[in-house]
């Protein structure tokens, strides 16, 4: 261990791993300015005897080597031992795909090597102060006093979690406060630099269509259009001209030519929602845009270039999805150069008090209303329910609320839905006779158990040994556990 420039102790510490000689000495030289105090590790394996042993630093420049398993490895082991280190990971060569496996393995940003002084100065920059694009929100999560007891833990990660926003356009932003929405931002922030297909999965109304948005507002492409095409929405035999565009002829009530999705998106980002619901047909022509970016519009003949980054979205279960032949194969692996999971509501209930506000300023603004405040037992009633429709049921919820102003018709609403979705889930002991009861009893029993293992993962941001602890099990039995209740973290690995 070493240390290559020394200032202030109350300095910010740089951790450089494994770095070549000439970035840290790229490094040295970026920090005479700075008050940065800078030191070096000679392996992964020195590295962790630091994280262990001494306080931590407030970033790491790692060096993954071209994407070796050997830096990857030494990455997640890092994160594994400090789940809030911050790591960057640098590379040689503009690669895309060791941007991602750095991402997956827990780095908040990737650096390609050669890389300039400026450019250096302004990532350490970024990383030891707040981004610029984030601000700290002005909402306020609800006091733990006026949280029922009931929800007095979801209540205290409320009260403790930093709510913060990205704004975006049309008055929408990313808003997050929970480990795993945080961790989406990151991915966002880091992928949106490379020029690569992103596939976003989820269920209906998690925000898929926001963190395309995000993805596109932090990309070099930000000055050029957005554009998003709903594949479930536009009848199959249109949404080829609706993509590719037509020439006149092409069909009757064709009188003149008219570009697609893709002329009109030039230099920008196109959003395929509903991907798995494009008609396989479709998809080959697809496949091949995504190849060489070339196309022909519908009864053309003459080959157009476009320029388009494109982002999918879908909601349906991939696996079946491609075993049943909807979505084909080699189309899915081109889009999914970088797969994100966005995560559904009831795993982030932390944030529903935050988004619940933001929900109600927003919409004010929109029908020039004042705000509406939420009461206890609205709270209470909002953190216990499920929201199958995530993001998008909670919005209606919050703007009928206001639009209205009845807070009894609208917790009345809830508790109906939420009853209505419990039968549902459960099944009916009479129609189960007596030794149904039984396995209604373990079958409630699993859920819940599952459920508090999935918020303590949550938590902890997936330290295992740490969740192990707060649950007080051993960390064999909650390694059984995850795999009995087959829980993932919300990165979905390629």
């Amino acid at each position: 261990m070493a240390t290559v420039a020394m200032s202030a102790e109350s300095a910010p510490t740089i951790l450089m791993v494994n770095s070549s000689a000439s970035m840290a000495q790229r490094v040295a030289s970026a920090v005479l300015s700075e008050d940065y105090q800078v030191e070096t590790a000679e392996s992964a394996g020195d590295a962790l005897a630091r994280l262990r042993f001494h306080p931590l630093p407030d970033l790491v420049l790692l060096n993954v080597a071209g994407a070796s398993s050997e830096g990857l490895e030494a990455l997640r082991a890092a994160r594994e031992l400090q789940p809030n280190l911050k790591v960057i990971a640098m590379g040689s060569g503009d690669n895309a795909r060791v941007a991602a496996q750095a991402v997956r393995s827990g780095a908040v940003d990737f650096m390609s090597e050669p890389i300039g002084e400026e450019e250096l100065k302004t990532m350490l920059h970024e990383h030891l102060n707040e981004p610029p694009c984030v601000r700290e929100l002005a909402l306020a999560p609800p006091a733990l006093a006026d949280v029922p007891a009931t929800t007095s833990s979801l209540a205290a990660a409320c009260a403790t979690d930093q709510p913060e926003a990205v704004e975006l356009s049309d008055g929408v932003s990313f808003v997050y406060a929970s480990p795993a929405m945080k961790e989406i931002y990151d991915q966002a922030r880091l992928i949106a630099k490379f020029d690569m297909p992103v596939l976003m999965l989820g269920e209906s109304g998690t925000g898929k269509e926001v963190v395309s948005l995000l993805i596109h507002h932090l990309s070099p492409r930000a000055k050029y259009p957005l554009l998003k095409v709903n594949c479930a929405a536009v009848p199959a035999d249109l949404l080829e001209s609706e993509l590719f565009g037509y020439e006149a002829g092409a069909f009757t009530g064709a009188n003149k030519s008219k570009p697609g999705k893709f002329e009109m998106c030039e230099g920008g980002t196109i959003l395929l929602d509903e991907i798995g619901e494009m008609p396989p047909a479709l998809q080959a022509k697809l496949l091949h845009f995504l190849q060489d970016h070339r196309f022909s519009r519908l009864g053309g003949r003459t080959t157009i270039q476009a320029d388009v980054r494109i982002l999918a979205a879908t909601n349906v279960n991939i696996d079946e999805a491609l075993a049943n032949k909807s979505l084909r194969e080699d189309l899915y692996y081109r889009l999914s150069g970088f797969t994100m999971n966005v995560p559904p509501l009831r795993q982030r209930r932390r944030e529903i008090p935050l988004l619940m506000k933001y929900f109600m300023k927003r919409n004010a603004i929109q029908f020039s209303s004042p705000e509406r405040s939420f009461s206890q037992a609205m709270l209470e009633a909002c953190l216990s329910y499920a929201w199958p429709g995530n993001l998008r049921q909670l919005e209606n919820f919050v703007r009928r609320y206001l639009v209205l102003g009845n807070e009894e018709l609208a917790l009345t609403e809830l508790r109906s839905a939420h009853r209505n979705s419990s039968e549902v889930r459960q099944p009916s002991v009479a129609s189960q006779g007596l030794s149904g009861l039984k396995s209604l009893a373990k079958s409630v029993k699993k859920e819940a158990e599952a459920a508090a293992i999935a918020q303590a993962l949550e938590h902890t941001n997936w330290h295992r040994q740490k969740a192990s602890r707060v649950l007080k099990i051993s960390y064999k039995a909650l390694l059984y556990k995850i795999k009995e209740y087959d829980l993932h973290p919300p990165l979905v690995e390629e």
